[in-house]
C-alpha cells in the first residue's frame, strides 16, 4: 500500500475509532506548496518547541516528528536558542525535510550576516525557504526593498544556492499587501483563524496570495485571541490564548486548511504541538456545520490583531 492510500485508509478508520487510538500511528498528510513543486506536512515543527530544552529532548522530539510524517521545520534566530537545539537534532534528517528560516533584519548587511549565522547554527549549507520575518509597518517594507535593503541579500543568497525559495511573514495586512506588490514571493506566512477572519483581518491578504500563486503557510491557527482580563495564562510560551479543547482545535485547523493553507505552525508549546499533529493526522473537511460550531466555540474570543 502506498503512502497516500495508507493515509486515506487510516483517516477513514480513525473517524470510527475516535482521535486517541489511531492518532499515535497515523502519519500527517501533505499538501503542495504553491508553485514550488514541494509537498509539506499539514503541520510544521516550529523551533520554539525545542527552545531551552535539553539537547537529548530536542533530538527525541525531532525524531518523533519525522516519524509522524512531519517534513516542514521552521526556525528563526529571534527564537532564543532554538537554532542551537534544532540544528543538531535535525542534522540526521536534513535531506528529507523542508527547512525554513527567517530574519528580522531589514538591511542587506544585517540580513546577510544573520543568514550565515543561522546556516552555521542549523548545520546546513542552505535553507529551502528564507523569509523576511514579521513585517509590520510600511516603513519596514520600504527599507527592505530600498537601496541596500534586505532583499538584495535575499536575491544574492538565492543566486549562490544558500536559499531555494523566498517568502515573508507579517502581522499586518497593509505590510503583507505592500510586500506582495513589490516582489513575486514564493510563500506567505500569515495569521489565519476564525476570530481574525470575522474581524476582517486576513481575507484580503490571502486573496492576493492565491491570485499570485503563493504557497500559504499559517500562523496563529490555534489562537483564540487575546488573553481575557485576569485569565490564568497557561501553556507557555504562548503570549495569546490558545485553543486547548480538542474539538475546537480540530475545527480551527480545518478552518485554516479550508482557506487554502498548505500547512500550519502550532504554538511553541510542546503539548499543543503534539495535539495538532494528532488532529491533522485525521484531517476532515470544513463545511457550514463545522463553521457554525466553531463560531459558537469562539464567540467570546477577542481577535489578536485588527
Amino acid at each position: 500500500m502506498d503512502r497516500r492510500s495508507f493515509i486515506k485508509t487510516a483517516a477513514a478508520a480513525g473517524l470510527g475509532m475516535g482521535l486517541a487510538p489511531l492518532a499515535a500511528q497515523a502519519p500527517v498528510p501533505r499538501r503542495p506548496l504553491g508553485r514550488t513543486g514541494q509537498e509539506l506536512s499539514l503541520i510544521g515543527f516550529g523551533g520554539i518547541v525545542v527552545m531551552d530544552k535539553p539537547q537529548a529532548q530536542a533530538d527525541q522530539s525531532v525524531a518523533r516528528a519525522v516519524a509522524r510524517g512531519i517534513n516542514y521545520f521552521d526556525v528563526a534566530p529571534s527564537y532564543g536558542n532554538a537554532e542551537e537545539r534544532l540544528g543538531p537534532a535535525l542534522q540526521p534528517h536534513r535531506q528529507g525535510v523542508f527547512l525554513a528560516c527567517k530574519t528580522t533584519q531589514r538591511r542587506a548587511a544585517g540580513a546577510r550576516e544573520e543568514l550565515h549565522a543561522s546556516l552555521k547554527r542549523m548545520r546546513t549549507d542552505h535553507f529551502d525557504l528564507y523569509q523576511l520575518h514579521a513585517l509590520t509597518t510600511l516603513e519596514e517594507v520600504e527599507t527592505a526593498f530600498g537601496p541596500g535593503g534586505a532583499m538584495e541579500a535575499f536575491l544574492q543568497a538565492r543566486q549562490a544556492g544558500e536559499v531555494r525559495w523566498l517568502g515573508f511573514s507579517a502581522h499586518s495586512a497593509a505590510a503583507a499587501t505592500a510586500a506582495m506588490e513589490r516582489f513575486a514571493f514564493d510563500t506567505l506566512l500569515f495569521p489565519i483563524n476564525l476570530p481574525l477572519w470575522q474581524a476582517g483581518f486576513g481575507p484580503q491578504v490571502l486573496a492576493r496570495a492565491r491570485e499570485q500563486g503563493l504557497g500559504i503557510l499559517a500562523l496563529k491557527g490555534l489562537c483564540r485571541g487575546r488573553w481575557p482580563d485576569q485569565a490564568e495564562r497557561t501553556h507557555p510560551p504562548c503570549w495569546y490564548q490558545p485553543a486547548t479543547d480538542p474539538e475546537e482545535a480540530r475545527l480551527a485547523l480545518s478552518f485554516v486548511f479550508a482557506q487554502g493553507a498548505t500547512a500550519a505552525i502550532p504554538p511553541g508549546n510542546e503539548e499543543l504541538f503534539w495535539m495538532a499533529v494528532d488532529l491533522a493526522a485525521q484531517f476532515r473537511p470544513f463545511g457550514p456545520a463545522e463553521e457554525e460550531r466553531l463560531k459558537e466555540l469562539t464567540a467570546a474570543a477577542q481577535p489578536l490583531f485588527t
